[in-house]
């Protein structure tokens, strides 16, 4: 049972006639030595939302990106994509996943060819998978990386290249699991800009709680595989007892001077 539903998000953005990116319902999911990872979690996020996912170790957020993006299968619940059902297993060319470690996702010989992987699977031709791979490299400016080896870069550059990686495939949805793990600072900075600008809709599980508040204007704090909390990104973080009470803590940006004890 949520503690609270924030029923405070802008009422003319709510008003706006947009399709419903993510649609999940009763969805509940167990490994066979952790019962209830998640249990009856029913959300729905509208298209161009960026929604923030937060939570202690352990509470689930990963565990929803695989079972939204079909490689774990619920074990009751259903999941709708853009208005149409999801199979598990099933690719689903329109979500894209961002792995907490890029060195899980680039593989390939050369970040051309990584970027160039799944327009290439998708069945592109050679043309419209280099016009691809050229826009997915300019948008993440990765486009001076694109004949490097993907495992000589930074952190920060492979973190990039991932995102092109997904961008190529042109998603409508993207799931980012703590995308700010490897980053420093100023690869930081450029992935808020990044995000800021997109125009796709985005779930982003993240521990850096300032980077959420600065990306997402809705967020679900998940306890117990459930969801606890669901609102703007603000009320739900700026609430210390609640993030005490599940195991986190209040940004320190959203604290008044005094509350440091200075």
């Amino acid at each position: 049972m949520k503690e609270f539903v924030l029923d405070s998000l802008d009422p003319s953005l709510l008003a706006q006639a947009r399709r419903v990116a993510i649609a999940t319902q009763g969805l509940t999911f167990s490994y066979p030595d952790q019962p209830q990872v998640l249990w009856d979690i029913s959300l729905t996020v509208q298209e161009g939302e960026r929604v923030g996912i937060i939570g202690h170790n352990g509470c689930g957020k990963t565990t929803l990106f695989m079972l939204l993006c079909g490689v774990l299968t619920p074990a009751t619940g259903t999941i709708d994509l853009l208005g149409t059902p999801l199979q598990p297993g099933q690719f689903r060319p329109e979500v894209g996943l961002l792995f907490q470690d890029p060195d899980d996702q680039l593989f390939s010989a050369s970040v051309w060819d990584d970027i160039a992987f799944g327009p290439q699977n998708m069945g592109f031709s050679p043309a419209e998978v280099e016009a691809r791979v050229a826009q997915a490299a300019e948008m993440t400016a990765t486009t001076h990386l694109l004949g490097r080896l993907p495992h000589h870069l930074s952190g920060g550059e492979k973190q990039m290249v991932a995102i092109a990686s997904l961008l190529a495939m042109t998603p409508s949805i993207l799931l980012c699991d703590e995308p700010t793990a490897s980053l420093d600072l100023r690869t930081r900075r450029r992935l808020i800009r990044f995000l800021q600008n997109s125009t796709e809709t985005l779930l982003i599980a993240s521990h850096d709680l300032e980077f959420v508040l600065e990306v997402c204007d809705r967020t679900l704090l998940i306890d117990g595989g459930q969801i606890i909390a669901d609102g703007q990104s603000r009320q739900v973080m700026g609430d210390q007892a609640l993030m005490e009470a599940h195991g986190l803590e209040k940004p320190h940006s959203l604290m008044p001077h005094g509350e440091f004890g200075l």
